[in-house]
């Protein structure tokens, strides 16, 4: 006979264990072998202590140690509610527990207690899944009295990312002191300024005789500096709570010096303690207003760019298509001046104003300026808009600037520029507004600087054969102005400090209608014509970045499409809700 091969078999029987539970529970139930009683209020629970001390490490410390109650016949469970209890109990033995709107912090207390850590963490959860804005305030008490990590930063994250929603809460109103100190102060908090102060007043008024002590700690919490200049003024310092406070209105005073001042702030009267840095949810992008594209068609498109996902997306376009207007941003709100409308077969020159507010992501027309021109340049500085030179109604070249105070919404004319140039790169520093090269009225490249000092109101010029741009934009880094192309590949670079020009590394292609703009303290170059080897001109749509600290130059891919005469910005501002934005 063969001899046979035996294996052997290890059985699993999955339903053992569970089948086991179910009858200790029918046990229970009829009070069969049961050695222990937990009393709470007025109901008694008979259990099994070796089902308890196996079920949580509190039971198992109870009966397994010294402890008097391990030769208890009943326990007493102080301060815990029978109800509670009892599902608890039900739990230890079916695995099964349901959890409520209304039990759930019951229950999460109870279990902390008595140490079911598996419980607490499904309360958790549960907890998580029902956070709202309107309650995510109260859920950071609640997790941080229960030590629940898991809630406590889900909870957070809620409250600082939707702070918007949050800030008309109820809760909010509810916090202490010291929890909306914590909160306002978080450099996570994503969202504007004004909205942070409008929150801290909304709360002292909730209780004013009580709260309004708190107001000048509150007060500073909001970082003024980053405030538009319309609501500093009109709202701001004009609050009756701010104007009650002594402190409050020293820090007025000061923000106002550094905000709207025209004059040196170097005083000894003004100390530099206010710079505190943007939150951190604050992000820079590039933003692409008009131009022309593919086959010299003019657009109305404005394009955002996130360089984090190097994604484009499109806002709002513009109400009419303009050609050769000029933009330039102020804090998160972007102008666009003059050019001349599409259609118009007269080719009437315009003066109309629109400005952009990215927060609605809306256009809106605000007052004219004094002069129609087109192919002109802007620039922002303090809380005005400079308009540059540019083409007039009669086609002349002009030599004239204006500027708009975005506070009174009214422009000015201001002192003529010494020669009119067209296409200059323009950019303001310390009080200066500084023109780069420019064509001349015979279409000669203009060698020199002409520099406007912006209190004085007054140009002066400075004659210099390191200049010879045209069609050229020009970025601030620093101290130092970088003047990008112009028929030209080459890139120098102004330090207004030590009063020289600097070369930089050269681009890649002689490149003019561009445009260049400052994210994170890299300069970002966009579209333009090209100048070929042979003299042909090739519309572009790269998008390439220069890092100073480096000198080097860098492919961060291609624009939507071919793009020259645009404006290019950089805007700074809360990101707001993806459906706002459509991806391009």
């Amino acid at each position: 006979m063969e001899e046979k091969n035996l294996q052997d078999l290890l059985f699993r029987d999955q339903d053992f264990s569970s089948d086991l539970l179910r009858q200790l529970n029918v046990l229970r139930q009829s009070r069969i072998l049961t050695d222990v009683t937990l009393c709470t209020g007025d109901i008694e629970i008979p259990c099994h202590r070796n089902v308890l001390a196996s079920s949580s490490p509190y039971f198992r410390a109870m009966f397994c140690s010294n402890f008097i109650e391990s030769g208890q016949e009943k326990i007493n469970l102080h301060g815990i509610d029978s109800g509670i209890l009892h599902c608890i109990i039900t739990y230890v033995y079916t695995g099964e527990i349901l959890i409520t709107v209304e039990n759930v912090l019951y229950l999460m207390e109870t279990a902390s207690m008595l140490q079911y850590s598996r419980l607490f963490e499904a309360c958790s959860a549960y907890l998580q899944d029902q956070l709202t804005p309107d309650n995510c305030l109260s859920m950071i008490r609640v997790s941080e009295n229960l030590h629940c990590e898991n809630l406590n930063k889900k909870a957070k994250a809620m409250a600082l990312k939707q702070f918007p929603e949050v800030a008309t809460s109820e809760d909010l109103k509810e916090l202490c002191a010291l929890e909306l100190l914590n909160y306002l102060g978080d450099d996570e908090l994503c969202g504007e300024e004004e909205q942070v102060f409008e929150a801290l007043i909304a709360w002292v008024r909730h209780d004013l005789q009580a709260r309004q002590g708190y107001i000048q700690d509150l007060f500073k919490k909001v970082r003024l500096q980053y405030v538009h200049p319309i609501f500093f003024f009109h709202f701001i310092a004009n609050d009756s709570l701010i104007q009650s406070s002594p402190t409050c209105r020293s820090i007025l005073e000061l923000a106002s010096k550094q905000m709207f001042s025209l004059y040196s702030t170097s005083t000894p009267d003004v100390k530099p303690t206010w710079h505190v840095p943007r939150r951190y949810s604050y992000r820079e992008f590039l933003l692409l207003v008009g131009g022309r594209k593919d086959n010299e068609q003019t657009m109305r498109d404005v394009l955002l760019y996130d360089e984090k996902t190097n994604q484009w997306l499109t806002l709002a376009k513009y109400p009419t298509g303009l050609y050769k207007a000029s933009a330039a941003s102020l804090q998160s709100t972007v102008y666009l001046l003059g050019g001349i409308p599409i259609g118009n077969r007269q080719r009437q020159v315009s003066d109309n104003v629109y400005i952009f507010s990215l927060k609605l992501n809306q256009w809106r027309l605000v007052e004219s300026m004094l002069v129609p021109r087109y192919s002109h340049r802007s620039v922002a500085y303090k809380n005005y808009i400079f308009a540059i030179g540019g083409i007039g109604e009669n086609q002349e070249i002009l030599n004239s600037m204006e500027r708009y105070d975005s506070i009174y919404n009214i422009w000015e004319h201001m002192a003529n520029m010494p020669v009119a140039v067209l296409h200059p790169a323009v950019s303001a520093k310390d009080q200066r507004i500084y023109l780069f090269g420019g064509e001349d009225n015979m279409q000669n490249p203009a060698r020199l600087v002409q520099i406007y000092h912006v209190s004085r109101n007054m140009w002066f010029r400075m004659e210099t054969r390191m200049v010879k741009n045209v069609c050229a934009p020009a970025a601030l880094i620093g101290d130092r102005i970088f003047i990008v192309g112009g028929y030209t590949r080459r890139v120098i670079a102004y330090d207004t400090k030590a009063n020289k020009f600097v070369k930089c590394a050269d681009m890649k292609d002689r490149r003019m209608h561009h445009g260049a703009a400052v994210i994170n303290e890299k300069l970002y170059l966009t579209g333009g014509r090209c100048l070929t080897s042979d003299n042909a001109i090739e519309d572009s749509d790269s998008l390439e970045c220069y890092d100073p600290k480096t000198d080097t130059w860098a492919s961060k891919g291609k624009l939507p499409h071919r793009l020259f005469d645009h404006g290019c910005l950089a805007v700074q501002c809360v990101p707001f809700s993806s459906l706002l934005w459509e991806k391009d």
